[in-house]
């Protein structure tokens, strides 16, 4: 019986703490879905005249990112 290594989207860095660009293309998926909803997000709440939804949406979207890569990514170390 042979165990299949984990799959991960995100590799650890090679040095520091954290996650490297994606290893997979689920990975660039999401990273792209993330830079298109925060474009979206900037037409919406222009960030000049509606600065505090754009932090908020910025914010939602980002705890979203970590939630995955820390789900989908290698664990973290300090390396």
């Amino acid at each position: 019986m042979t165990v299949k290594p984990p799959n991960y989207w995100f590799p650890a860095k090679r040095y520091g703490w954290g996650w490297g660009m994606p290893s997979v293309w689920q990975g660039w998926a999401v990273l792209i879905a993330f830079g298109v909803l925060l474009a979206i997000g900037a037409a919406i709440f222009p960030p000049k005249t509606d600065a505090l939804r754009f932090v908020f949406y910025t914010s939602v979207l980002s705890v979203v990112l970590v939630g995955i890569c820390y789900l989908k990514g290698e664990p973290l170390s300090w390396r």
